[in-house]
């Protein structure tokens, strides 16, 4: 009998591709709900034997990740020549809306396939190390969690020290003692970006726009930033970074800001780079500057940003896999719990940084593939991100 699992909170998807994710994953999460239904989450049988892993097949097109896709298949495999101890784990997101929802639904698939109890909680009502404290209580043997910030650590170490395998996604703790990271990696990402804009941009000389962030207490952003700029900067451009902004008044200095800089920059602006979220406050401001002709490029696929790509305004975004993140972390888990640490580092291995950080990259997505990556991103369940 396949143990239970749970999802809190969580909320139905919306929007224009309801339907067509319905179609595409409503299988998956089926068979996760027909296991919830004869299963426990208080806990194991000692000799109970878990059954073998298998995985439901994602559709291939484009985009799909080629190389994730076999490392999981690798990891199974492995597994299931071990003899498949049951576990129970515990999934913390930061929220269960937007950027969350996707890994809420993967993290959810890949509970359902493995057949093991759980939660994945997107959103805190208690601080995140209480959290942890809890999941421990209640005797799990694994916690993803993304991290907001280094209060976390003490309690990451004392799940650690209890044997519990410990991994981060999407925001690192990498001071605790968590066995890995998966998520992008921000350096390489801001690279990958500046990349992309660097074919597009004439020789230099010539002044790069870096809409990105000089707050150093905000590390992940600086790295991401950094990475980008070193692109443009060994090519011999000139690079002016500006820090964003989310609030309503910061969007107004920010445009204002680029705006600025591209009327008066000497020499002058050749294109820009957004690296977050609002990434379209570069066509924004070379809009109010007169100059629609510079080459853009942005971060995620923000509904606003997919509107300028439209208008071959912004011409091409860099597209997070929050989906493989919510997707591998239970799978990693279980690898960990049944293969051991090491076992389970060495599968990762092609797509590991050093000793405890898996990259599951970054999807380009050019202005004229829009529509292909939506097909893409409905194929896996994933809806927009």
């Amino acid at each position: 009998m396949l143990s239970a699992f749970r999802v809190l909170p969580n909320e139905p998807p919306t929007g224009r591709r309801l339907m067509t994710m319905i179609g595409r994953w409503g299988a998956a999460l089926g068979l996760a709900l027909m296991t919830a239904a004869c299963g426990s989450s208080d806990g194991f049988d000692a000799d109970e034997r878990a059954t073998p892993i298998k995985r439901a097949r994602t559709p291939e097109n484009e985009f799909t990740p080629v190389e994730l896709e076999a490392t999981v298949d690798k990891l199974v495999a492995e597994i299931n020549k071990s003899s498949i101890k049951p576990m129970q784990i515990t999934v913390l997101l930061k929220d269960n809306s937007g950027f969350w929802e996707s890994i809420m639904t993967a993290a959810s698939r890949a509970m359902g396939e493995l057949g093991i109890t759980g939660n994945v909680i997107g959103g805190y009502k208690v601080s995140q190390g209480e959290q942890i404290e809890d999941a421990v209580a209640n005797g799990v043997q694994g916690i993803g969690i993304a991290a907001l910030d280094d209060t976390v650590v003490s309690a990451i170490d004392e799940a650690a020290a209890s044997g519990v395998h410990v991994v981060t996604l999407d925001a690192d703790a990498a001071t605790a003692g968590r066995a890995i990271y998966v998520g992008s990696i921000n350096e390489s990402a801001g690279a990958t970006a500046g990349e992309t804009l660097l074919d597009m941009l004439p020789p230099a000389p010539g002044t790069v726009i870096v809409y990105g962030t000089t707050d150093p207490a905000w590390a992940d952003g600086l790295k991401r930033t950094q990475g980008a700029q070193g692109v443009f900067e060994a090519a011999g451009y000139d690079v002016i970074v500006g820090s964003s902004h989310w609030t309503d008044a910061g969007a107004i200095d920010d445009i204002e800001w680029m705006r600025a800089q591209i009327e008066t920059s000497d020499p002058p602006v050749v294109g820009m780079i957004g690296l977050f979220n609002i990434s379209y406050r570069c066509a924004m401001a070379a809009e109010a500057a007169g100059r629609q002709d510079l080459p853009i490029v942005a971060f995620d696929f923000d509904p606003e940003t997919v509107i300028y790509m439209r208008d071959g305004r912004i011409r091409a975004t860099h597209a997070q896999r929050q989906y493989y993140e919510g997707y591998l972390v239970p799978y990693v888990l279980y690898g960990i719990e049944n293969i051991g640490l090491d076992a389970t580092k060495q599968i990762l291995a092609t797509q590991m940084l050093g000793d405890d950080r898996f990259d599951v990259g970054l999807d380009v997505v050019p202005a004229n593939r829009i529509d292909a990556y939506y097909d893409f991103l409905d194929s896996i369940g994933a809806g927009a991100q």
